[in-house]
């Protein structure tokens, strides 16, 4: 084998190599959050697991997330006073449809994030608890006590 047909194969491999890290980043680097997730059939008792949506472990979100529910659960306070624990309403219409008042939303920091980024926690009041890091366009079921 000569060494320009040598060459020619190397960068023929390497150009492969490289298009299929491209595709092969999707699986590890989208919206989703990390591991800890299930199909909401595995979770049913989980509330808000009937709404379809996948189910997460609180301890597979990003440790804002935590940190965010502790203060829920807490009452406050709030990182974002004027703009945590106010109505959440839908209007994306990705969570069950519920009547005005029924959720509640929650900023869930971004680390290097000048203004509050687009992560969220979002409360039901039959006990459930969304999670968002796309700014409402796709939400997971959290699992607390994970």
């Amino acid at each position: 084998m000569t060494s320009r047909r040598r060459i020619t194969v190397a960068l023929v491999g390497l150009v492969a190599l490289v298009v299929v890290g491209w595709f092969a980043r999707d699986l590890f680097t989208g919206s989703e959050p990390p591991g800890g997730c299930a199909s909401a059939s595995a979770q049913s008792k989980v509330p808000g697991a009937a709404s379809g949506l996948r189910v997460c472990a609180l301890s597979g979100l990003p440790k804002e997330a935590g940190t965010t529910w502790e203060s829920v659960r807490a009452g406050g306070p709030y990182k974002y006073p004027k703009n945590d624990n106010v109505d959440f309403f839908n209007r994306e219409g990705v969570l069950p449809a519920k009547a005005r008042g029924y959720y509640r939303e929650f900023t869930v920091p971004t680390p290097g994030e000048s203004n509050r980024g687009a992560r969220r926690l979002v409360t039901g009041q039959s006990g459930e608890v969304y999670y968002t890091a796309d700014h409402y366009k796709s939400f997971v079921v959290v699992d607390p006590s994970r």
